[in-house]
């Protein structure tokens, strides 16, 4: 079994989680901030101050959280589970342009994890929500645990600019797509989970563009369906095109920190607050969440 990549402090020192265990619900499962600091490659995650803890960041988990489904199951069928590993760690970048936009890429269908999915770039540590696959327990018993963490990338160059560099994988990656400010929002408040759906803007546009990745590697122009954007997670088991539960979680958050930025600041590349990666000035936090 590979070296644990996350940790919660519980009893004063620092535990492995076994896959089963649903973080959130082990740290209260509420609202409020997480203490958190890295050290030697692993992410240690407490409901209080400890020493070498270097931010406080909000962790959250969508109300079907299979995990927390499974903790008010007394007879859940956990000798089913995985029992050869814990819970892993993701990374995934909210990369800004100078222009606000940000990056979202679409994850091939033919990928067994979240295929089809709409997702910032990123990836595993070892191999801003709590993180499942499946996402629902109606879809069966979890295969795959993470805790994601977002971090937003403030970039002085402009999307046309960034996307000249871009290289996508076309083997992971099949389109890839810059959303602004008002879509993004829109695409937030399309909450996963809700028992009533938000009332969004009527003057939404109907398609976004977007590029679409060939399996030889060539590009060609899309226009994205703005409805397929708002489209949340279903009941039944699917690989329907959407934007990812984790990623709804890490656009609101963005928002926030534009609704944070000063005109004057904004587009400067120094974010409001660096928070731990303090000698990466371009680099901020944004909390762990969902990656479904």
């Amino acid at each position: 079994m590979a070296a644990a990549r996350l940790l919660l402090l519980r009893s004063g020192r620092p535990e492995p989680l076994s896959f089963s265990q649903s973080v959130c619900g082990l740290l209260g499962a509420r609202p409020g901030p997480t203490h958190c600091g890295l050290k030697r490659g692993q992410l240690v995650l407490s409901d209080r101050p400890f020493p070498g803890a270097s931010a406080r960041l909000p962790l959250q988990r969508p109300p079907f959280c299979p995990f927390a489904a499974l903790d008010q199951q007394p007879g859940a069928p956990g000798a089913e589970l995985p029992t050869n590993r814990g819970v892993d760690l993701g990374v995934a970048v909210i990369l800004q342009s100078s222009d606000q936009t940000v990056l979202l890429t679409r994850r091939t269908r033919t990928l067994n994890v979240s295929p089809n999915l709409w997702v910032p770039p990123g990836g595993h540590v070892e191999l801003d929500e709590e993180s499942a696959y499946p996402p629902r327990l109606s879809w069966g018993l979890p295969r795959y645990h993470h805790i994601v963490l977002y971090l937003l990338v403030i970039s002085q160059e402009s999307q046309q600019q960034l996307q000249a560099r871009i290289q996508p994988n076309p083997g992971e990656v099949s389109a890839f797509m810059w959303l602004g400010p008002d879509v993004a929002a829109a695409v937030a408040a399309s909450e996963d989970g809700t028992e009533t759906p938000r009332h969004l803007p009527q003057d939404l546009p109907p398609s976004v563009p977007a590029v679409e990745l060939g399996e030889d590697g060539g590009a060609r122009p899309l226009a994205l369906p703005t409805s397929t954007l708002l489209r949340t997670t279903p009941a039944v088991a699917d690989s329907q095109e959407r934007v990812s539960t984790g990623t709804k979680f890490a656009l609101r958050l963005w928002l926030q920190h534009l609704g944070s930025v000063t005109p004057l600041s904004r587009g400067s590349g120094a974010p409001s607050d660096p928070g731990p990666a303090k000698e990466e000035q371009n680099v901020d936090p944004l909390p762990p969440g969902p990656g479904i």
